[in-house]
Order: structure tokens, then C-alpha cells, then sequence
């Protein structure tokens, strides 16, 4: 058995790990008020107990841009209450601290100020609730790092390029290079990933002997084609990725397979929404790490509201009730009472022994009743239960089950207004149904002369730029093109034909030749356009004279005789991504219209839907090889798996800098393991063993 002191010696950093805290959530109702300020103060309070190096928060630690007074009160007086004190920070920072905290007028750690007496620095990057704003780009946390409570990190200046410089840190042997990432909108960030726009800094000396923790504050999910991040987007030389932003707590870290680090996903430490995500148990995370070698204890949060939430659908309770029994809804309301009953209940069950847990649990009973049944009166449902939940007025909440969509089996069978009404319902782009479309009817309505890049980059022409001859023209043009070839290969029988026309059309998919020849057909529509006088503003000349969209909120830069597509506070940005090869060339795109397009051809970027899926080597260069180094793992009857790894030693530093750039597009020549705790009690365990040896996958 080890020590205390064995397990938090002065190479061990100890380090409390929280995202998402949303303190102010809810602050004027009368029951959950001080839920996000009780488990704050409950999360500090534990950062002092176990008394830790410092506390890492993933983003979005007030739930509004703006925090109220007594939200911004509440917070300063807990950071001062835990935080500071006369206890020895036992870390120093090697890197240079007027890049880390470039936000304030004081670029230096909190603890290292002379008029501030600091026990537990606090670094945080911001979230999407707390995002910068304004000319001069302050946020709530630029309030608390000018006080000195809080160390602001991660926020970067540039719409066009991010460079992500490392916290170097330093205690005792163990080296640790802390990265952050404050939140930007998924779909610029996805684009810049893909553009090679991202870049990560890592020291020059010694790299096989730092530990890479980073902090990002994105969507993991996919929640359409560019708005998340994928874990492969990030560097391959990173150990642990600390992910904030997704509320459901998955804080037991998962190994990426590709990249070879692991991603753990604390959640948000209050439910902010009554979704299926937030009824897991909310935890936050002790981590320690030694060297090369790293343990992550979850620790459960006893503050937080309970939440219960269930599905029923009553189609299936036919036993029971069936749209024609008599009183069939009042049969149906007295099911749902039953239900919720059963789930206060068992929170009341679950809430024994715990006095920190509030009093009144979250109920949510989602009823399915499709199939002819009727709702009933939630308002006088929720009157019977006033006093025993936390969110009377929507325990309930009805849905009806969506209908299957038809098999699209060819073009004759396509439903399109079942289709365009689906994209009302669930929010999908025009771009994203045409690529649907495809997709499905690919076998049979199969484009067979044209390549699916060609006729989106024509579509995207004739919609965004209004050039009205640029799918014709790039249609003859490959007509041409194709009845050449097949006249210099002497293809003459109908079958030849086909054969050879699909051969001629797949040798070209996604290479340079095609992005010229569909370059040359487009600078042949405008050439007949501008023979035919037309003098319309060229959009192209708009592209260059407008500035590159770099926020939210489009803007025109020229005034337009209509109002054009509205794309409301989503930007312009979706244009240029997905183009496998072609993607790290982006062209600025401009904002303003000559004439408005048909409604029936709308759309940000039509492009897309009609490309094959994008390659790779955009953003991801040579497949990553990795040697076969030994590694240790922990055999022993703990579930905490305990690995080693060994790195080669890196190449020889320059003395110019003191950091070297890193892209995904860097072979790493390293295997990567990490060890974790998922065990729910708090009983302190050894996650330094001596490992034993096994042979890797």
C-alpha cells in the first residue's frame, strides 16, 4: 500500500477538473435559485479539501453573457473564500505569460502578483454563454482575471488564424503543457480546421517529456454537417482532451483509436434543460499527473437536483386504454400519475443519507400519443404535484412520434414536398436534402456524365452569383470534352460507350484537371454574359473587395438592390468546405446580390450537397505511423488501468524559438497511453502501480 505522500508527492500534479457550471442559471425562481451557486460553492470547496495545484474549468462558467450583480457578487466571494490564501503553490510557469494572458493589462499568473495572496489559481478558458463581445472583446472572466481571481487563457484574437501557444508548467520532474481553446463557432472553427488555419505550438525541447493536456469548448456531437468539431481535427500529439461544452456527463475518459489520447467530458454541473444528457449523474474530476503517466478520480457532486425523466408511449399500454376506450383520457391522465408518482419515489429513495441534495427533484415524463389518443390538461396535472417538484409547470410533455420516411428508390417515386416539409421540422438545409437526395437515388439516378463537384460548383454559380449560364455552359462543356475523347479512343458500340464514359468520369473525380475544366466553364458563362451586356456587378469583385467573413453576423458591404437569401445570424461561412483537395485554397466570399435568386433554388451552399465525401488529405496529411514502443499497463485487480509509455526523443530544437509549430499533418512517431479511475467512491487510490507488461494491439 502506498502513502498519502506517496500519492501526492512533489512531482504529482493535482489538478480539479469542472466545465459548464452556468452559475446564474435560473437565479429568479423561487425553487432552483441557488442551485448553480450552491454547487460552485460545493466544487471550490472540494478543490480545498484535496488540496490541489490548481482548478481547470472548460468554459461557460456564467450561464449568461452578461451576470447579474448578485451573480457576479456570489462568484467573487467564493473564488476569495477558497482561493486565496497563504498555502505554497508548488508549480512554476516556464513559458512566456504575456502570450497566455494576452486579455488583461496584467499578462501574468495570478499567484505570482505581489498585492495577491493566491492558494489555488484558477484557469478557464470561455464558453459560448460567456463569449467575448463588444469593440474591445471583454467577457465576465476578463472582469474576475483583472481582480486577479481568475486566469483567462485561450482566447484568440485572429478570425483568419489560430495559434495555440501552451501554459508551460513545472512541478517538481513532471512537465505539463496545458492548451486551451475558448469557444468559436463550430462551423468557423470547423472550417479553419479544415483550411489548416489551426495550429498548435509545442516546445522545442524535451517534447517526449510533456504531458499535452488541452481544454476545448465546442460541440463533440454531430449536429450537422460542419457544426462540431470531430475529435480527429486535433493534433495527434496530444494526451487529454478536457471537453466542455456538452451537458451529459461522460467523464470516464475514452480513448480516440486514430489519434491515440483520451477525451473525458465532465458535463455541465447544473441541468440547464430537461433532456435525456442531463439525467446522468453530474461528477467533476480529480486528475493527477506524474511524468508521462496520469489517473483521473471522479468525484460525484451531492448538491445537484435530482432529475428523473421516462418515455411512454401509449400505444403500448393497449392492455390498458386504446383510443376508443370509454374516458379513454382521463384513463391516460391517471397512467401519467402513476408514472410520476413512481419516479418521486425513487428519488426519495436515492436522496436518504444525503442532506446536501435539495429537497425537490426535476420530474419529466416524455408521452408519446400518436396513434389517435388525446392530451390532457398539464396545467391541472402539474396542480396535483405543485409541492413535491421542482418544475411543476413541465413535468409533461407530449410528442407524436415522427412518420417513416419512404425508401427513395428513383427519381419518379421522390416525394419533394415530404421532403422540403421534413427539413421544416428538423431544421435541415436545402443543401443538406439535395445530398440526401443523391445519396439514395445515386444507383438508378446516377449522374453519369457530369462529376458531383462540377455540378455543385455550377449550382453554387448560378445561385450565389446569379450566373445564369453557368450550368449550361458547363454541361456543353463537358459534352465536348467527353465526345473528344471518345472519338480519340475509337469507341463506336453503345455498351463501349458507357463503359468508357464512367471510366472517363471516375479518372477525374477529385483531381486538378477537374477543378479546371470546371474553372474554364465558369470563366465561359461570365464571358457570355458579358457579351450579351450584361454589367452587373461581378460577384467575383465583390468577393475581393468584401472583407472575409469572420463572425456571426453577416454584414453587407455593399448595398444591394434586394435583400438576397437570408441566412440570419449564420453568416455566409459554409461556402469552400468539404472539398477534399480543394479545400486549403479558400476564396473569400462576398455578401452582396445583384438580383434576388428563385426561391426555389435558395441556399448557402449548394455545393456540398452534390460532392463525394471529402478527403482526408485537406487537413489530414500522410497516414500517421506510429513504432511499436513498450508499453506497461497495470494488470492488477484495480479497475484503474495504469500505462507507460516511452517516446522516442525528438528532433534536434532550433535556437530561434523556444516552440515549433504542430499540425495534424505531422506524422507522430510516439504510442500514447493514459490511465483513469472510474470508480464512483471517493476512497483515495494509488494511480502510480508498478505496471506489468503486455504486448500491444
Amino acid at each position: 500500500m502506498s502513502s498519502e505522500n506517496t500519492l501526492d508527492d512533489e512531482d504529482t500534479f493535482k489538478i480539479l477538473i469542472a466545465t459548464d457550471v452556468h452559475l446564474g442559471y435560473l437565479e429568479k425562481d423561487a425553487i432552483r435559485c441557488n442551485d448553480s451557486y450552491n454547487t460552485l460553492n460545493e466544487i471550490l470547496k472540494c478543490a480545498k479539501t484535496n488540496q490541489v495545484d490548481f482548478i481547470l474549468l472548460g468554459g461557460d462558467l456564467f450561464h449568461e453573457n452578461k451576470p447579474s450583480r448578485r451573480c457576479l457578487h456570489s462568484c467573487i466571494t467564493m473564488l476569495r473564500q477558497y482561493c486565496m490564501g497563504d498555502s505554497p503553490i508548488r508549480f512554476n510557469i516556464l513559458s512566456d505569460q504575456t502570450v497566455n494572458f494576452n486579455t488583461t493589462q496584467f499578462p501574468w499568473v495570478n499567484y505570482q502578483d505581489e498585492n495577491l495572496n493566491i492558494s489555488i489559481p484558477v484557469f478557464s478558458i470561455h464558453g459560448n454563454h460567456d463569449d467575448p463581445t463588444g469593440a474591445e472583446g471583454l467577457c465576465a472572466l476578463d472582469l474576475l482575471s483583472a481582480s486577479g481571481l481568475v486566469n483567462h487563457f485561450g482566447h484568440s484574437h485572429s478570425v483568419e488564424r489560430i495559434e495555440i501557444s501552451p501554459i508551460l508548467l513545472q512541478k517538481g520532474s513532471t512537465k505539463l503543457a496545458l492548451y486551451g481553446l475558448g469557444s468559436i463557432p463550430d462551423e468557423r472553427l470547423y472550417r479553419m480546421f479544415v483550411n489548416n488555419q489551426v495550429t498548435m505550438l509545442r516546445p522545442k525541447e524535451d517534447q517526449d517529456k510533456w504531458f499535452n493536456l488541452f481544454t476545448i469548448h465546442q460541440n463533440r456531437s454531430k449536429h450537422g454537417p460542419t457544426n462540431y468539431i470531430p475529435e480527429q481535427f486535433l493534433d495527434d500529439f496530444l494526451d487529454l482532451v478536457v471537453w466542455g461544452h456538452e451537458h451529459e456527463c461522460l467523464i470516464a475518459p475514452t480513448r480516440n483509436e486514430q489519434q491515440l489520447f483520451y477525451v473525458t467530458q465532465p458535463g455541465s454541473s447544473v441541468a440547464t434543460s430537461l433532456s435525456p444528457g442531463e439525467a446522468t449523474k453530474k461528477h467533476i474530476g480529480l486528475l493527477r499527473v506524474k511524468g508521462r503517466k496520469m489517473n483521473l478520480h471522479k468525484i460525484p457532486l451531492k448538491t445537484v437536483r435530482q432529475f428523473f425523466i421516462q418515455d411512454v408511449v401509449l400505444g403500448d399500454y393497449q392492455d390498458l386504454f386504446t383510443p376508443d376506450t370509454p374516458h379513454a383520457t382521463k384513463k391516460v391522465e391517471e397512467f401519467c400519475y402513476a408514472k410520476v408518482t413512481e419516479m418521486l419515489e425513487e428519488a426519495e429513495r436515492e436522496r436518504l443519507g444525503c442532506p446536501l441534495t435539495p429537497e425537490k427533484p426535476l420530474i419529466r415524463l416524455r408521452v408519446d400519443y400518436s396513434g389517435g389518443f388525446e392530451t390532457f390538461n398539464t396545467s391541472r396535472f402539474s396542480q396535483r404535484f405543485v409541492d413535491r417538484v421542482a418544475n411543476p409547470k413541465d413535468i409533461i410533455h407530449f410528442l407524436r412520434r415522427r412518420e417513416q420516411k419512404e425508401d427513395i428508390k428513383d427519381e419518379v417515386n421522390v416525394d419533394y414536398g415530404k421532403l422540403i416539409k421534413t427539413a421544416a421540422v428538423e431544421g435541415l438545409r436545402v443543401e443538406d436534402l439535395v445530398k440526401q437526395y443523391f445519396e439514395a437515388a445515386e444507383q438508378k439516378v446516377q449522374l453519369s456524365l457530369l462529376t458531383e463537384q462540377g455540378m455543385g460548383k455550377a449550382i453554387q454559380e448560378f445561385v450565389d452569383k446569379d450566373e445564369k449560364d453557368a450550368i449550361e455552359e458547363l454541361i456543353t462543356y463537358q459534352l465536348e470534352k467527353t465526345q473528344r475523347h471518345l472519338q480519340a479512343r475509337g469507341v463506336t458500340t453503345e455498351q463501349d460507350i458507357d463503359a468508357e464514359i464512367q471510366l472517363f468520369r471516375d479518372s477525374k473525380k477529385n483531381t486538378t484537371e477537374e477543378e479546371n475544366e470546371i474553372r474554364e466553364a465558369m470563366n465561359r458563362a461570365r464571358a457570355h454574359r458579358l457579351e450579351r451586356g450584361d454589367n452587373a456587378l461581378d460577384a467575383d469583385i465583390l468577393d475581393e473587395l468584401a472583407e472575409p467573413m469572420d463572425s456571426d453576423e453577416g454584414s453587407v458591404p455593399f448595398p444591394a438592390p434586394t435583400r438576397g437569401r437570408g441566412r440570419g445570424s449564420r453568416g455566409r461561412g459554409g461556402r469552400g468546405r468539404g472539398r477534399g483537395a480543394a479545400a486549403s485554397e479558400p476564396k473569400p466570399t462576398g455578401r452582396g446580390r445583384a438580383q434576388k435568386s428563385p426561391a426555389a433554388t435558395q441556399s448557402r451552399s449548394i455545393m456540398q450537397a452534390f460532392q463525394a465525401p471529402s478527403q482526408r488529405s485537406s487537413w489530414k496529411g500522410a497516414t500517421t505511423s506510429y513504432t511499436a514502443d513498450a508499453i506497461s499497463i497495470d494488470d492488477s485487480d484495480e479497475d484503474t488501468p495504469v500505462i507507460k509509455t516511452t517516446r522516442p526523443p525528438p528532433k534536434p530544437a532550433s535556437s530561434s524559438s523556444s516552440f515549433t509549430k504542430y499540425s495534424s499533418q505531422s506524422q507522430s512517431q510516439s504510442s500514447k497511453g493514459v490511465a483513469f479511475d472510474d470508480s464512483d467512491d471517493e476512497e483515495e487510490v494509488n494511480p502510480f502501480r508498478g505496471p506489468s507488461h503486455h504486448s500491444r494491439r
